[in-house]
């Protein structure tokens, strides 16, 4: 893939939607290229949050531990952010994310990301909108994960 299908790709993604040509370019110059294979974690739960992740093809599961053991909170495709949670708030990584097919990604490091943020206001509002379709999203599966073992 060249740097210019990058920045194609970069621009369908929703939170970089509002970012012009020249920032996509540099972001996708400074970010890494990474190809998962298929069953290999992108991130892993309680890691550190240190970077995020743009799939630009394939597709993953969320998967969130628990005492029962793993449950599959999502899946994730082509033009989504994998681990963006972890570095806005500094916790570690809140799930495993783990490649269904063989997944290609670029790697966003935390300080790009939050400069990124703090240069396009419009990207914190597409952020605001992404974790609240996630919590609805985490909050029906939880719901559907309690009536299945009630």
């Amino acid at each position: 893939m060249t740097l210019n299908q990058e920045v194609d790709a970069l621009r369908r993604v929703p939170l970089f939607r509002q970012i012009e040509a020249r920032r996509l370019k540099l972001l996708a110059f400074t970010s890494e290229r990474l190809v998962f294979s298929k069953s290999e974690d992108v991130v892993v739960q309680g890691d550190p949050g240190d970077a995020c992740y743009i799939i630009l093809d394939g597709d993953a599961d969320v998967l969130v531990s628990t005492p029962s053991g793993n449950i599959s909170v999502a899946t994730l495709g082509k033009n989504e952010v994998i681990g963006e949670i972890a570095i806005l708030t500094g916790v570690p990584r809140t799930a495993t994310v783990r490649a269904n097919t063989e997944l290609t990604a670029l790697k966003v490091g935390k300080e790009t990301f939050f400069q990124l943020v703090g240069e396009v206001p419009e990207m914190a509002m597409e952020i605001m909108r992404e974790l609240a379709r996630r919590l609805e999203r985490t909050t029906a599966e939880l719901q559907r994960a309690r009536s299945v073992n009630s």
